[in-house]
């Protein structure tokens, strides 16, 4: 699955180049004296810093964030349990940032933005629960609003374990396949922190 929705969003970014390259007129001779003036191909490609793993992960990990999100401020009025909040509260403070950044490295690199929401792209094959991406589907969120007290920790905790292992798997995509060392840093920290809380929410499982 893994596999499948990265080169969906390949296809579909190498599709808008190619587009933009057929759309142009035929180029006019370039003048011999401006080549002086034009970066080498080496020098060009540094400057990039990027590659396409590096965008795909800052496009499919932000609406996986904002789930998370999405998810951590349904514990208010939901549970009384105060390790739950906690953990509420530490997701929501930790992958906010994140968001912020990708956004930032998606314009910095003239990028198209976040995808709204990752279950809802044409060309992803309905990224929902149990997909492999650790992505709920509209069911499982709507759901999830209408519990409260242990059966309501329960359930978030269940959703969000899988939540975690996806970012994890697409985070570990990042650190193997990314060339930009932020967001490979990125991509280690996520892996790191979410493991950990994890762990946690497994604890609180029993």
């Amino acid at each position: 699955m893994r596999t499948q929705l990265f080169a969906s969003i390949a296809a579909a970014t190498l599709g808008v180049g190619l587009v933009a390259g057929c759309s142009s007129d035929s180029p006019e001779p370039m003048d011999p004296s401006s080549m002086s003036t034009m970066p080498s191909m080496d020098t060009a490609e540094v400057d990039a810093d990027f590659n396409m793993a590096d965008v795909m992960f800052a496009r499919m990990m932000y609406p996986h964030h904002a789930q998370a999100i999405e998810m951590a401020e349904m514990v208010d009025g939901r549970t009384d349990n105060p390790e739950l909040i906690a953990l509420a509260a530490e997701i929501e403070a930790a992958q906010q940032p994140e968001m912020d950044q990708m956004v930032t490295w998606l314009e910095d690199w003239g990028q198209p933005g976040p995808a709204p929401s990752m279950g809802g792209m044409p060309d992803m094959g309905g990224m929902n629960h149990g997909s492999g991406s650790g992505m709920m589907s509209d069911e499982d969120m709507a759901s999830l609003t209408t519990l409260s007290g242990a059966e309501f920790d329960r359930e978030w905790l269940t959703m969000m374990i899988e939540h975690h292992e996806g970012a994890i798997e697409m985070a570990e995509s990042e650190i193997s396949d990314g060339s930009n060392p932020d967001v490979i840093e990125m991509a280690r920290n996520i892996v790191t922190t979410q493991r950990d809380e994890i762990a946690r929410m497994e604890q609180l499982l029993g």
